[in-house]
């Protein structure tokens, strides 16, 4: 690898991250929790994606001759209602299937929000400095001083519930997060050599961000991204639990968690198994962030 002053070149560093990204694949084999986190995650979007097909039953189809029935290993259950049914006699196991579908949506489409937003005023914050540096410092301080759920809550009972909103609400009650993160990667990134170099040539500032300063800050970025969709799932669990996200009769795992919590001494099933769809999901895309985090981390370069 060339080197000068006995330093990696830029070109050095940039071969070296391209051979990290071929590399993912064996990397992941490598690690059991990552490859763990990885299959919880690909069965959860495989779930999503051809929920239809797999569902025994319409998630909405109400059975009055088959309320609170239990699971099939309990007394009383079915194979045709393996997790059983909720007071309604609607499967639950169809409703997990189908609400997977709404809390990865939200999840992954409200980080996507939060993520443009803050990145965007990360950017702008660390480069320019100054007086936008503070200005954008202060909203983000303004953002912090508030409860995330009481913020969240306040908007989506001015606005009318549904996904679209709550990928907006969680979009733009998260995204100070990502600023702040940003603003520190490009505030040590914005005095390297090869950014004044940019700079001393004549190169504009929205190129120098985008050519530059984008490229680097994109392995962090990946890595609180994915961490963040457990986050939102979280959030939106939370809220369609407490009313204000999804409303029935669309269905999600917070609102089955809602649907089934006045039961949970007599009827556990119906909140224990979309329970355990979050929490399993959550488990699966915390293991494959906290693996990422380890392999883009430069400290650890050396150890592959």
């Amino acid at each position: 690898m060339e080197k000068k002053n006995g330093k990696p070149s830029e070109a050095g560093k940039v071969a070296r991250e391209r051979s990290i990204v071929f590399d993912l694949p064996r990397l992941l084999l490598k690690s059991p929790s990552g490859m763990v986190g990885f299959l919880i995650l690909l069965t959860v979007i495989f779930v999503s994606i051809f929920a239809e097909v797999l569902m025994p039953c319409t998630p909405e189809e109400i059975d009055l001759f088959n309320m609170a029935q239990p699971p099939v290993w309990e007394e009383g259950g079915s194979m045709e209602h393996i997790l059983g049914t909720d007071i309604l006699g609607r499967d639950i196991f169809s409703r997990i299937l189908i609400g997977s579908r709404v809390s990865l949506l939200v999840g992954v489409f409200s980080v996507m929000v939060a993520g443009f937003i803050g990145t965007v005023m990360g950017v702008l914050s660390g480069y320019f400095g100054g007086w936008i540096d503070s200005v954008i410092m202060r909203i983000t301080d303004a953002f912090h001083a508030i409860p995330l759920t009481l913020l969240a809550m306040v908007i989506l009972t001015i606005m009318r519930p549904g996904v679209l909103t709550l990928v907006f609400v969680i979009g733009v009650t998260t995204w100070p997060f990502y600023a702040r993160m940003v603003r520190s990667e490009v505030l040590g990134l914005k005095n390297k050599e090869y950014v004044k170099a940019a700079r001393t040539i004549g190169t504009s500032g929205p190129k120098i961000m985008l050519k530059h300063i984008l490229p680097n800050v994109l392995p962090t970025f990946i890595v609180t991204s994915t961490l963040s969709v457990a986050s939102s799932i979280l959030i939106e669990a939370s809220l369609s639990f407490l009313g204000l996200g999804i409303q029935p009769p669309r269905v999600s795992w917070g609102v089955m968690l809602s649907d089934g919590r006045n039961y949970l001494a007599t009827n556990w099933w119906m909140a224990t198994f979309p329970g355990i769809a979050i929490s399993v999901t959550v488990l699966g895309i915390m293991l494959l962030g906290n693996w990422l985090r380890d392999v883009l981390d430069p400290k650890n370069q050396g150890l592959r």
